[in-house]
C-alpha cells in the first residue's frame, strides 16, 4: 500500500452560514421520507435563488447546509432574505420549513472543495443557539460587516460558552430596523 503526500490546505476568509430545518426528525418520523426529501430540495432551491456570484453551498448536512460567503454583509443579508423565503414558503406550502441561521466571519482553509477550522466549527456552533426563524452572527461576522447593511440592527445576546471552542462567543440576532 503506497503511503500518500499530505495534501496542502489553502486558507480563504469569509463568511461562514450554517442552516438547520427546526424539527426535521420529527417531521420525517411523522410524514414520510418523501415529503422529508421534498422539503430538503426546497430548502436547497430557495437558498441556490438566493446566492450570489461570490457564494457557494460548501455542503449539506443532513437536514442543514453550510455555506460560504466572501462577503459577510451578503450573507448577513442573504440570511435574512433566507428566512422571509423560508416563511413564504411555509405559508405556501404545506410543508413547515423553519430554519435557523448561524454565522461566523474568519479564516477556513479550503481542502478540496470542502472549508475546515476552527472558524467552521464556531459557525456550526452557533446555529445551535438559533431560534426557529432567527439569524445569530458572531461579533466577528458583525464587525467584519462595519455597517455595511444598514438596514440591518444587531441585538447583542451576550457571550455565550460554546462545546469545544475555548473562548465565549458573543452573539447577535441580526433583525430588518423596524421589525416587531
Amino acid at each position: 500500500m503506497m503511503a500518500t503526500a499530505p495534501t496542502k490546505s489553502t486558507v480563504v476568509r469569509g463568511t461562514i452560514m450554517f442552516t438547520d430545518i427546526v424539527g426535521f426528525t420529527e417531521f420525517t418520523a411523522l410524514r414520510g421520507d418523501d415529503e422529508a426529501i421534498e422539503l430538503l430540495s426546497l430548502q436547497e432551491g430557495i437558498v441556490t435563488e438566493e446566492l450570489d456570484g461570490e457564494s457557494r453551498i460548501v455542503k449539506q448536512l443532513g437536514d442543514g447546509l453550510m455555506i460560504w460567503f466572501a462577503d459577510s454583509c451578503a450573507a448577513i443579508e442573504t440570511g435574512l432574505r433566507l428566512q422571509e423565503r423560508f416563511e413564504e414558503a411555509a405559508w405556501d406550502r404545506d410543508l413547515p420549513l423553519w430554519v435557523r441561521i448561524g454565522l461566523h466571519s474568519g479564516q477556513q482553509s479550503r481542502r478540496g472543495d470542502d472549508l475546515i477550522g476552527h472558524d467552521v466549527n464556531v459557525a456550526a456552533r452557533i446555529v445551535s443557539f438559533a431560534d426557529s426563524g432567527e439569524v445569530l452572527a458572531s461579533e466577528a461576522a458583525v464587525r467584519s460587516a462595519d455597517g455595511g447593511v444598514p438596514d440591518v440592527e444587531f441585538k447583542r445576546l451576550g457571550p455565550v460558552v460554546m462545546k469545544g471552542i475555548p473562548n465565549p462567543i458573543n452573539l447577535f440576532r441580526a433583525e430588518r430596523r423596524g421589525a416587531a
